[in-house]
């Protein structure tokens, strides 16, 4: 691939990614695509075979670059609760429009074959969930935390980080450093007295 091809991809990427956010699996046709690009659909059906690939690379595209930020994070030294709250904070820092990618997958997978649903599990549950939990479950093995379920632990994690998926929720602005930190304190410390 030369490096304008390689552009070319990445500008179908870029753009696609707004679109489904915007639009949905469903309402989106890979014509209005090309048309957003500039390309046409012989250029696209180039680059992806078809609309669930395009979709697919995305989500792959996203999930890398989580599975980066957690790898990095969990390089650091550092307890279990000091690794959770840079990852809630490396996260929700996210401009709104890439935070949106999480709840766009957990929304439109469903509208994928069978066989991409697996494939996509398996690596959400490698490269994320399963990094998200052994950060837990070694806070556990340490005394850090309370002994539980890490699975359900990270579960609540994303539940409680799960409304500022959504760009409506925070619009277009950050989300205040206040909000990060209490978001952390209620997860590690709970709203108990």
């Amino acid at each position: 691939m030369t490096i304008s091809e390689t552009g070319v991809r990445e500008e179908i990427l870029a753009v696609a990614m707004r679109m489904f956010i915007q639009q949905g699996y469903h309402g989106l046709a890979m014509r209005q695509i090309s048309e957003a690009v500039g390309v046409s659909k012989a250029a696209l059906y180039y680059y992806f075979k078809d609309k669930e690939e395009l979709f697919l690379a995305i989500l792959n595209s996203y999930l890398n670059d989580m599975e980066s930020s957690i790898d990095a994070i969990r390089a650091k030294s550092g307890s279990s609760a000091d690794q959770i709250t840079q990852f809630v904070e490396s996260v929700l820092r996210q401009p709104a429009e890439q935070r949106a990618l999480t709840r766009l997958a957990s929304q439109e997978m469903g509208q994928l074959s069978a066989a991409s649903r697996k494939k996509f599990d398996k690596l959400y549950h490698e490269k994320f969930i399963g990094k998200l939990t052994a950060i837990l479950q070694e806070g556990m093995d340490r005394g850090e935390f309370q002994s539980l379920n890490a699975e359900i632990a990270t579960w609540s994690l994303l539940g409680i980080m799960y409304p500022y998926f959504y760009p409506a929720h925070s619009g277009e602005k950050p989300i205040p450093a206040g909000t990060i930190q209490e978001i952390v304190s209620i997860y590690l410390n709970g709203v108990k007295k």
